[in-house]
């Protein structure tokens, strides 16, 4: 017998389905700024490519917590988290 997710499991997953692509998103942005496309650094050597893609992670996780503070603000801002 399969369980059927809830409404609860079916947000955590839509959030987390989003937070990947935003996150994917500023790794790519972060390529491209370097003038880099991510098949290009597939290309490059393990040691070269393991060193932009730590690159990319960094700035992706920097500008992944702008917006999780800017969320907070904007909660604190309208007296808390909405409520679903």
């Amino acid at each position: 017998m399969t369980a059927t997710p809830n409404n609860d499991e079916l947000v955590d997953a839509g959030a987390r389905e989003g937070y990947e692509r935003l996150e994917q998103a500023y790794i790519l942005e972060y390529l491209r700024s370097q003038g880099l496309t991510l098949d290009q650094v597939c290309a490059m050597p393990a040691d070269q490519a393991k060193a932009i893609m730590r690159a990319a992670s960094l700035y992706a996780s920097t500008q992944m917590s702008v917006v999780e503070a800017r969320a907070h603000l904007v909660e604190e801002l309208h007296g808390g988290p909405r409520a679903l």
